[in-house]
């Protein structure tokens, strides 16, 4: 893991991030922050917390990209699991400890997993 400098903006973001209950989008985040730094910092600084692992990138159903924390890492840090996507309010929820499973032929290596599950959440039901 790289580790970089802390600057407000970091550290305002991934407050952010860790203090929301759902996904954000990079609008959000951006409206959220309320002019607190340019758009173009805010990707740099969320492509960074990416790389140091503290936060992970979503790809909604309808290919729109969201960023989260786990809020409940353990020992194993794992950011692949399900993602819920609601149809109705548009929320992106990762439901940790529940991780997909499927199985490729041999000589495919995987990376990273996007499994997201579209429908309608607690809230909107």
């Amino acid at each position: 893991m790289k580790q970089t400098r802390k600057t407000t903006a970091k550290t305002e973001i991934l407050d952010l991030i860790i203090r929301s209950e759902i996904a954000l989008s990079h609008s959000e985040i951006q409206l959220s922050l309320d002019g607190l730094c340019n758009r173009v910092t805010i990707y740099r600084v969320l492509d960074r917390l990416i790389e140091e692992d503290l936060i992970h990138k979503v790809v909604n159903i309808d290919g729109g990209v969201k960023y989260a924390s786990c809020h409940s890492c353990s020992t194993t840090h794992n950011h692949n699991h399900v993602h819920f996507s609601c149809q109705k309010c548009k929320s992106v929820t990762c439901i940790e400890g529940v991780e997909p499973f499927f199985e490729l032929p041999k000589k495919y290596k995987v990376s990273d997993v996007n499994f997201t599950v579209s429908g309608i959440c607690p809230q909107c039901c």
